[in-house]
């Protein structure tokens, strides 16, 4: 699965019938999927996550760019096709499972739905594959007829993903999928969802606001700012050799215990996606923005060379960026509050 400069722009809700508004949720996106890969997506919100899942799994089509699944355009496919190759090569946890489910049908029908739609097997082979999903997300056997709303919030997720998972995808994204659930069941699903990425060999799209939790999960990390991609970093090199100074920032905001720090200070809000600035998109809350970031967008550099990224390069392996200043990968982030803190008093 890959993306290619695909951008998302959306007529604004607000300002009459005659308005000419349009919000930039995705803009220039470029991001491949390999096999077995875990890619998570850290960002204020806001900043296109969800969209970009989204995209990712065909729910949402591009204004422009590809999205290709096996080197195809989804959205150059007939609407059947393209229903049929995503349906069942790419599955979705979406964040709220109280929400997700329909409440009037019963865990048996939920996940047996799928199977019916694209006609998987025979009705006997359909109800066999039900068991098994439920074995394999850990659900007993009694709740089958059980309804949404009879049960916890862990298990109606345990449901959801069940449901994503059976027409035995290749890729699963999961958009938020924990923050609708107590802390005490968190754990719980995301030990799930990793066991089942080792157990299927599943390729894994994981999108949440907790960038601690994404870094211990995933093999590749992509920040995301203003709908658009900044970096993309092996999860191992996010923390402390970050290149791009709004990835330092949001994770100097959740410090390890054993090594507290102030955080990163950003000043002001995030601007308008209606009205994004001019040239790099952080250059308004960045300490380090100058004439140059205000009036071009950096390209993609790598964080080994500092020069362009090589197009061809393995993506699992590189670590990328756009930034005009970027931070030197040697440079601690007790390093980086100092500056800040000092610009912010000029």
């Amino acid at each position: 699965m890959s993306l290619t400069d695909a951008h998302v722009v959306h007529k604004a809700r607000s300002g009459g019938l005659l308005s000419r508004d349009r919000v930039y949720a995705l803009t220039g996106a470029d991001l491949e999927i390999a096999p077995g890969d875990t890619v998570g997506v850290v960002g204020e919100s806001g900043c296109g996550k969800s969209t970009l899942a989204k995209v990712l799994v065909g729910v949402q089509k591009p204004t422009s760019g590809t999205v290709s699944f096996r080197g195809r355009d989804l959205w150059t496919m007939s609407a059947a096709e393209r229903r049929a190759t995503v349906g069942r090569h790419a599955g979705m946890v979406f964040q709220d499972p109280s929400t997700a489910l329909n409440r009037r049908l019963t865990v048996r029908r939920i996940l047996r739905d799928p199977l019916d739609v694209h006609r998987r097997g025979t009705p006997a082979g359909r109800d066999e594959r039900v068991r098994e999903l439920m074995a394999l997300v850990g659900l007993p056997k009694v709740l089958a007829d059980g309804l949404p709303g009879q049960l916890s919030g862990g298990q109606r997720q345990r449901v959801a993903i069940a449901r994503a998972l059976a027409l035995e995808p290749e890729l699963i994204v999961a958009d938020e999928p924990t923050s609708a659930l107590d802390v005490s069941v968190r754990a719980q699903i995301l030990n799930l969802l990793l066991d089942l990425k080792s157990r299927l060999g599943l390729a894994l799209v994981f999108v949440s606001h907790d960038i601690q939790t994404v870094r211990r999960m995933s093999d590749r990390v992509v920040t995301m700012y203003l709908g658009r991609i900044v970096e993309e970093s092996p999860a191992d090199e996010i923390l402390d050799r970050a290149r791009h100074p709004y990835t330092r920032a949001l994770f100097s905001a959740t410090p390890g215990l054993l090594d507290p720090i102030d955080p990163i200070p950003l000043v002001g809000p995030v601007p308008s996606a209606t009205h994004p600035p001019s040239g790099c998109p952080f250059r308004t809350r960045c300490w380090k923005a100058d004439e140059v970031c205000a009036s071009t967008m950096p390209d993609f550099a790598s964080a080994s060379t500092g020069a362009d990224a090589d197009a061809g390069a393995d993506a699992r392996a590189a670590h990328r960026f756009r930034c005009h200043h970027p931070v030197r990968d040697d440079q601690s982030t007790h390093d980086l509050v100092t500056q800040a803190q000092v610009q912010e008093r000029r």
